[in-house]
């Protein structure tokens, strides 16, 4: 199986999807890299060695008993014979003990487990997992001792930024015209969305199960044949940008973690998750080649400047839904506004920058002029003094008139 297709435009380096042992099948993250039927094998295999492992304590166990056993017969024959019937209680029981250990891990009792019938393992173990997963839910959903949060940021803007991929560009091959098929699409949509709603991991992997139907039944319609593993896996990934589910990575993440094993190695819940793991791979590596684009056109698309879907309007019958031209009108002038939004904050960035620059030199200015012309401040000038004070004898100026009085 391949995601690669020279008819449909669509390249994915294979040997990050492809199971890594080699069979040809697509490998699951969840499963370290293989697919379900690989990795179905290597669980058996570790099952099998756990098993022996524990038949091997087992048996040592025992023989360690048995050894202390004849240890302490050997030490203590000479003791009373009431002493020796406490002790052949207390060995008695000990040998209990190590029989029910070596029973519970015998051929006979693993053969006994066998009697129960597969559904109603499996269903005990959904009524489990529900009851323990549904208590735990908000200690275990996206725990602060992991990265899954950041993951969700990543892709959530990853897939913000290619609003602008239509379905041709995926070679989807979906008629969304078609009003039979537009319902099954937002169906497909809905449930994915509502994957984060739920809290048990067999209650989300059922959302992705119900979106991957949808999907199946719009690709039927449309091309009023059985659909094909390579027209599911381009439409999941337009499913999923256009939808652009809460959290995606912290669900996948939590189905891996506490999702039965079973579920997720075999039948369709496991096919379905397999594929939404690698249509979210393939999303976060998407670039130019894998839209048949040219990398100047990727680029533009991506950064807003302009949109394929506005091209594709201009080209539009006369036919067409006034709503529909009129709403393509105005993302086009959201498109010119955004751009003259992000032209006034280039150059507010940089008008910023100039101020800071022009103030700077100023400020150095200012101190290499200082520095140069330094300021010297000179001490207080005496007070002047009076004319005739001091001065009687140094000048010889007649002495100051006295006053007379005259009689008459």
């Amino acid at each position: 199986m391949s995601l690669k297709s020279e008819r449909r435009g669509i390249h994915v380096d294979q040997s990050e999807l492809l199971c890594k042992k080699g069979c040809g099948y697509y490998g699951n993250p969840a499963w370290q890299g293989f697919c379900s039927k690989c990795w179905r094998e290597e669980y058996h295999k570790a099952r099998q060695k756990q098993i022996q492992d524990d038949w091997e304590l087992a048996e040592r166990l025992q023989r360690e008993e048995e050894e202390a056993y004849a240890s302490s017969q050997s030490t203590q024959g000479a003791q009373s014979l009431t002493f020796s019937k406490f002790e052949e209680k207390k060995t008695n029981e000990k040998t209990r003990k190590v029989t029910t250990v070596k029973k519970f891990f015998s051929a006979s009792s693993r053969t006994g487990a066998k009697k129960v019938s597969p559904e109603k393992v499996e269903k005990a173990m959904d009524q489990i997992e529900k009851y323990i997963m549904t208590r735990l839910y908000k200690y275990v959903f996206c725990p602060e001792t992991t990265d899954d949060e950041k993951k969700d940021l990543v892709v959530q803007k990853r897939i913000r930024a290619l609003h602008w991929v239509t379905p041709q560009m995926l070679c989807v091959p979906v008629n969304e015209e078609i009003p039979e098929v537009s319902d099954m699409v937002v169906k497909a949509i809905t449930d994915i969305i509502e994957m984060d709603s739920k809290r048990v991991p067999r209650d989300k992997l059922a959302c992705i199960t119900q979106c991957s139907k949808h999907i199946f039944n719009a690709i039927k319609i449309t091309k009023n044949e059985p659909a094909s593993a390579d027209d599911f896996l381009p439409t999941l990934i337009y499913i999923v940008l256009k939808g652009n589910p809460p959290r995606l990575q912290s669900n996948i993440q939590y189905i891996t973690r506490f999702c039965n094993p079973s579920r997720l190695m075999t039948g369709e819940d496991g096919y379905y998750f397999t594929n939404l793991c690698c249509a979210v791979a393939f999303i976060e590596k998407l670039d130019a080649q894998s839209l048949n684009l040219s990398q100047e056109d990727f680029d533009r698309y991506m950064s807003g400047q302009t949109s394929p879907k506005k091209q594709e309007s201009e080209n539009w019958s006369s036919d067409v839904c006034l709503g529909v031209k009129q709403m393509y009108k105005n993302l086009d002038l959201l498109s010119q506004l955004n751009e003259r939004q992000e032209r006034i904050v280039s150059e507010a960035k940089k008008l910023e920058k100039d101020l800071i620059d022009w103030t700077d030199g100023i400020t150095k200015e200012v101190q290499d002029i200082v520095e140069k012309y330094p300021l010297e401040i000179k001490p207080k000038n005496q007070p002047l003094a009076a004319i005739d004070s001091e001065n009687v004898e140094n000048d010889k100026l007649p002495p100051p008139l006295q006053p007379q009085v005259y009689a008459g």
